[in-house]
């Protein structure tokens, strides 16, 4: 079954590149998009950016006014700044729930499309071979290993295939992180300054011995 080994395959990548970025990466990377779509969630993010910019910009105002000079205009900044200051709490509580909430929501979804969906493929075609191995290639006992534990003997089963392609998989991915890192860490290296070179100290003619000593 060609797509049933090229999907476990794509299964074993997808599972890879997660666990690689990391849940808090992705979990970012999804919050981003969802806030973006037309959702009253989308608008309240905006209204709490916006809050965000009123309240740095009357601070500055407040910062540069003094009390004693101005309390009337003072006051007023500081009765408006109170204001928006209790808003943007608000706000800030209600996307920090609904954030926890989000985040609850796309570990279940990870976890359903790595391990509830390769356990689910595993039981389902349990029985069903990945491919024929040529016959007599490799002992009986290890047709038994690669056929386990209910597809035919002298196949190669679904979870003997899909451990295979994950352990490249991971291998792989192990690999190319190495490599990215070496280079970076190169690439932002500061270059090596060589030491500079002391001049020889002119050689100081001994004194003559004065004559009579």
């Amino acid at each position: 079954m060609p797509s049933l080994l090229l999907f476990v395959v794509l299964l074993s990548i997808i599972t890879s590149l997660i666990s690689t970025l990391g849940a808090p990466a992705i979990n970012q990377l999804l919050w981003s998009l969802y806030t973006r779509l037309p959702t009253p969630l989308h608008n309240l993010v905006q209204k709490n950016a916006v809050l965000r910019r009123e309240v740095f910009q009357l601070r500055t105002q407040l910062s540069g006014i003094s009390a004693q000079d101005d309390f009337a205009k003072w006051a007023k900044i500081r009765r408006v700044l109170d204001k928006k200051n209790a808003e943007l709490e608000a706000s800030q509580t209600q996307l920090t729930t609904l954030r926890s909430a989000f985040d609850s929501r796309a570990g279940i979804l990870r976890w359903f499309i790595t391990t509830g969906l390769r356990m689910f493929i595993q039981f389902w075609f349990s029985k069903q071979p990945m491919f024929w191995l040529p016959q007599g290639a490799v002992p009986s006992y290890a047709e038994w290993v690669l056929s386990f534990p209910r597809a035919p003997r002298g196949s190669v089963s679904i979870q003997v295939w899909g451990f295979a392609t994950g352990q490249m998989v991971s291998l792989l991915f192990a690999i190319i992180e190495q490599v990215y890192g070496s280079f970076f860490n190169a690439a932002a290296a500061p270059p090596v300054e060589e030491p500079m070179k002391m001049a020889a100290a002119p050689v100081t003619p001994a004194k003559e011995v004065k004559k009579g000593q």
